[in-house]
């Protein structure tokens, strides 16, 4: 078994204050990071101007998505992370930026999910694509919005939003279709 530690690669945030900076974090298979034309896409879609917004990314990996909304101005993001390496990483990326509006954990998605009392502004969900975790997974989530907020979800196929969401926008890159669900 090999002890080294993974490879790193950055990821340069795109809009907002912290425009052009990067984010640095491990390399592993599993960690696929929203391109840079989907993040520009999505952030179109919500708007340049998150100022006092509070998000959730259940599967951060990067964390880009989290740090995109706190560059655009969002309050408070919350990144979960079921590995140790990754949560790490995202800490180390906050401190960097000397920002105490990002709280990391290590904690998997679901029981976090089960624990979480607070409602978002708009939820980024990007889970492994080798699992089918949508069933349960958008009814928790949805569970967390405020009225009138988002998820936005990555998946390998389209997916339908259950009841109280509703689709509010979608798109295709390559074989990754992402979506924007609104909370009425």
């Amino acid at each position: 078994m090999n002890a080294q530690s993974p490879k790193t690669t950055t990821l340069r945030i795109i809009g907002g204050i912290w425009r052009s900076r990067t984010v640095r974090f491990p390399l592993f298979d599993a960690v696929r990071p929203t391109p840079d034309r989907v993040r520009e896409t999505l952030f179109n879609w919500l708007g340049q101007d998150l100022s006092g917004w509070t998000t959730l990314e259940p599967y951060a990996g990067s964390g880009i998505l989290s740090f995109e909304a706190l560059s655009r101005g969002a309050r408070h993001a919350v990144a979960w992370d079921s590995n140790r390496v990754m949560a790490q990483a995202l800490k180390t990326s906050a401190g960097a930026f000397g920002t105490p509006a990002m709280e990391v954990h290590h904690i998997a998605a679901e029981e976090g999910l089960r624990a979480e009392k607070r409602f978002f502004d708009v939820i980024f969900l990007d889970p492994p694509f080798s699992g089918d975790s949508w069933g349960w997974l958008l009814p928790a989530c949805a569970a967390l919005l405020k009225s009138g907020a988002f998820i936005y979800a990555e998946a390998g196929k389209t997916l339908s939003p259950p009841p109280p969401l509703t689709r509010y926008r979608e798109g295709k890159a390559g074989q990754v279709r992402y979506h924007l669900f609104q909370k009425p």
